[in-house]
């Protein structure tokens, strides 16, 4: 090899006949999206260093690595097509990563009869991977003789030095990660950390004990199998390198999205253990079979068995081009089915589950595979199909069961591609009336179409309470197990059942008077529902005359439409994040006052809409909204006070929630409140972007209570604001020090602690001294055991799930509030929880 400042000559690493790289049957080379070169027939099997340099990046299955040579240029040699499916069968790395060799030293050998018994060409390819440092080169043409032959001439942009000074430049390596996340990098986290990548043009790799996988791939993130505790890096290469490690490190340390608490250290990574499936239950009565509660809830039905329809598909494929705009073509379709779904799902949360479906229809890694088996000769529907089952096997045989419970999830989205891709009709399932379905798994997509009018519940063989499918379960109030006895399958259909979801068991062959019994409370709860939905629009009034306002938690259009058909009285909470989350770039003004105007239309000028601004941060991080990271996320940047880090931000959202004023009684209210200068600041940002737009409407603004500091303050808040609204789940955790979401914690996080009343009691005393009204909007707003001491404590308004609205109007309706005041005072003297619920609960009765 020869160079000059401003030329590099690279041998060629195989002796074999030069092929035109435009020629390769594989659009990643052909299309040059990795970058230009050449590629080369082998008839050798030892590839050899085209320069002097050294060994950047090996690939876990051995058939693909990097050298950067002493110029900068990084070159990456890729030997045979599709070959990262043999996983290393038939190659031997004979160098590390960071190891220097010379020009026509040895790599790698590899086995040509094992790659072409596989069906994989042979054809190996050498490309720039930094093309940015080139102004042209020169491909070979003809015979090459390893070691010998120039296959490359470079012609670079600047000299020797300064191009190895921008090589240097353009790649970077964190230092180690400790992964916070209790269970690791599952689907969410790793959608986040995904998503953040996309907005990089740099390729990131995350590096975990020598294997790598694509950062910008949610399934190349969960298959490396990342636990908590375990310690990993971020690699990139590429122009904006140093920005992409920065910003993924602290986004990994921050936990991704999930309420991590402190990160784990290195030391506690060695003792934590693998998380493993739970061995399932089994019962010693032959008559029940046992599971996992997926979602609680009685039902007494008839089994109906639901098998899996085969896609029958043609292996071999038309031109490639052809196959590939099929693939593209039913893809764009799936996405727009999903987003149907999205809006179908009233609870904003349970929809993200399908936002992530769509996160899994642009998975690189997937689509690589995919067009991979296209470029081999395959049609589409069978590329697609090996490729979304070869992904779903590799997660389905992890350890995690959190992360193996994610294979069904990319079954799902890739039966949805296949049945486009075949023009094969979803099938709907003919299920009889008061049927309890027994399967070995259900789709999320299955899931959230099932007939409520005559599916009771529902049992699969696989899974656990952690998966989507039980997720979604709960959010529709079915009585779901999962992991249930795999006997269960035997069952004939139309035999009679009690489906028990909260214990996790399914009984046969049930005596008639435990099947009466079930029944009848069965009946007395839906006559009693039937006649809180008839009742549903009269106003929630004490016997004594008091009107307490009943009003909606909602995250989206639909929320608020479904709301008003259940007698909402309005929107007591919109959280505005789901316009901010699960993208990379943050809504515009334009896209923002679209909703909002939506949502205030769907309610009417008679109604409240109270929208509170953005409530991201800390531990819940936008992609697009760098923040550095932060050992407790809960008590770091977060609410309102990144809504004032970010103020352009800020005004774009406040002018946006303005335009909407026409339409409802519309309340701006503020997020995580604690002092007064942050009431002052956000206040006088609403005042400015109101008069600029001219808005003349009465724009009410109120604030969250959720930590104690302002409880304590209410009677000094209540001078600068319109109302409050108090966030009980939030309160709780600051109140007694204990994260929610702790899985030891979390029960005695209870929002019926004496102190977490009495701070309720304090709010509402100091707002009613000048004369300002007070909502819950926190989780025991909805708690048929909570009303009573709420309305005893003087509370206005209780904001609760939507398909709670008609029950706890109808409860109001039956109290007095001036007994309530009696039972509040008794019980904000108790000392305990434990108190409070017997007392509460002795009421109930």
């Amino acid at each position: 090899m020869t160079s000059s400042n401003q030329s590099v000559e690279l041998l060629a690493p195989l002796s074999g006949l030069f092929v035109p790289l435009e020629t390769v049957p594989d659009p990643v080379f052909a299309q040059k999206m990795v970058g230009d070169g050449v590629s080369i027939d082998p008839t050798s099997n030892t590839l050899l260093a085209p320069a002097a340099g050294t060994i950047t990046q090996v690939t876990a299955t051995s058939h693909a690595l990097t050298l950067t040579t002493e110029q900068g240029l990084q070159v990456l040699l890729h030997i045979g097509l599709d070959t990262v499916m043999l996983k290393g069968e038939g190659f031997r790395m004979l160098v590390a990563e960071g190891q220097k060799v010379a020009a026509g030293q040895a790599l790698v050998e590899f086995d040509d009869q094992i790659i072409s018994a596989r069906g994989k060409s042979t054809l190996t390819e050498m490309v720039i991977a930094n093309g940015d440092l080139v102004t042209s080169m020169t491909p070979a043409r003809g015979f090459a003789h390893a070691g010998k032959t120039v296959a490359l001439t470079v012609n670079l942009v600047a000299t020797a030095a300064q191009a190895n000074a921008a090589a240097v430049a353009d790649s970077a390596l964190s230092d180690l990660i400790v992964i916070p996340n209790p269970t690791g990098l599952h689907a969410r986290p790793a959608a986040v950390l995904a998503n953040m990548a996309k907005t990089f043009t740099s390729d990131i790799k995350l590096v975990r004990n020598g294997e790598e996988s694509n950062a910008k791939s949610v399934v190349g993130i969960m298959g490396l199998e990342v636990q908590h505790g375990d310690e990993i890096r971020v690699k990139a290469t590429g122009p904006d390198a140093a920005q992409a490690i920065k910003a993924l490190a602290e986004l990994i340390r921050s936990g991704c999205g999930e309420e991590c608490g402190a990160p784990a250290s290195a030391a506690a990574a060695q003792a934590v253990a693998t998380p493993r499936p739970a061995p399932k239950p089994q019962s010693t009565d032959p008559n029940t079979l046992l599971g996992v509660s997926a979602s609680p809830g009685l039902a007494v039905g008839q089994i109906f068995q639901v098998r899996q329809e085969v896609i029958e598909v043609r292996e071999a494929g038309d031109d490639a081009q052809l196959e590939r705009r099929r693939l593209d073509e039913a893809l764009k379709e799936a996405r727009t089915q999903l987003e149907t779904l999205k809006g179908e799902i009233s609870d904003a949360n349970k929809a993200e589950i399908f936002a992530a479906h769509q996160e899994l229809l642009a998975d690189p890694e997937l689509l690589d595979l995919a067009i991979s088996g296209i470029s081999g000769g395959k049609s589409a529907p069978f590329a697609w199909r090996a490729a979304f089952t070869a992904y779903a096997e590799k997660l389905a045989r992890l350890k995690n069961e959190v992360l193996a419970g994610r294979a069904n999830d990319i079954r799902d989205v890739g039966r949805r591609v296949l049945r486009l891709l075949t023009g094969v009709k979803e099938a709907a399932l003919q299920v009889p009336e008061n049927a309890i379905l027994i399967a070995e798994d259900l789709t999320p997509s299955d899931t959230a179409s099932l007939d409520r009018n005559r599916v009771l519940g529902f049992c699969t063989t696989g899974g656990g309470a952690t998966s989507h499918v039980a997720i979604l379960a709960r959010s529709l109030n079915i009585p779901a197990i999962c992991g249930i006895e795999e006997a269960a399958l035997q069952l004939v259909d139309g035999t009679t059942v009690i489906l028990d979801g909260t214990r996790g068991s399914l009984r046969k062959n049930p005596s008639d008077v435990e099947v009466q019994g079930i029944r009848d409370r069965q009946a007395t709860m839906a006559a009693r529902r039937a006649e809180e939905l008839a009742a549903a629009e009269l106003p929630a009034v004490t016997t004594d005359g008091v009107h307490i306002e009943v009003v909606a938690n909602i995250g989206g259009l639909t929320d608020a439409q479904v709301s008003v058909k259940l007698g909402g009285e309005g929107v007591g909470l919109l959280r505005s994040e789901f316009l901010y989350l699960e993208r990379t770039n943050a809504p515009d003004e334009a896209e923002q006052t679209a909703i909002y105007s939506d949502i205030a239309k769907a309610l009417g000028t008679e109604r409240t809409l109270v929208v509170r601004t953005l409530d991201v941060g800390g531990d819940k991080p936008l992609p697009y909204l760098p923040m550095p990271a932060e050992e407790n996320p809960f008590l770091g940047v977060r609410g309102i006070r990144l809504c004032l880090a970010a103020p352009e931000m800020f005004r774009t959202q406040i002018r946006a929630i303005l335009r909407a004023a026409p339409y409802s009684k519309l309340h701006i209210m503020f997020p995580m409140i604690a002092s007064l200068e942050e009431v002052r600041e956000a206040k006088q940002m609403v005042a400015e972007e109101k008069a600029a737009l001219g808005v003349s409407a009465d724009v009410k603004v109120g604030i969250m209570v959720e930590v104690p500091s302002t409880a304590v303050m209410s009677e000094i808040f209540a001078r600068e604001v319109d109302f409050f609204s108090i966030g009980t789940n939030d309160l709780t955790q600051y109140t007694l020090a204990m994260d929610r979401g702790h899985p030891k914690l979390a029960r005695q996080a209870d929002a019926l602690h004496p102190g977490v009343l009495r701070l309720i009691a304090m709010t509402v005393k100091g707002a009613h001294a000048h004369g300002k009204w007070v909502g819950v909007c926190g989780g025991i707003a909805s708690d048929p055991l909570a009303v009573p001491v709420l309305l005893g404590i003087g509370v206005d308004e209780l904001s609760v799930s939507v398909p709670a609205i008609p029950a706890i109007k109808a409860m109001v309706r039956k109290m007095n509030k001036a007994d309530c005041v009696k039972l509040a005072s008794e019980v904000l003297q108790m000392g305990t929880v434990a108190e409070v619920r017997a007392r509460l609960t002795k009421l109930a009765e």
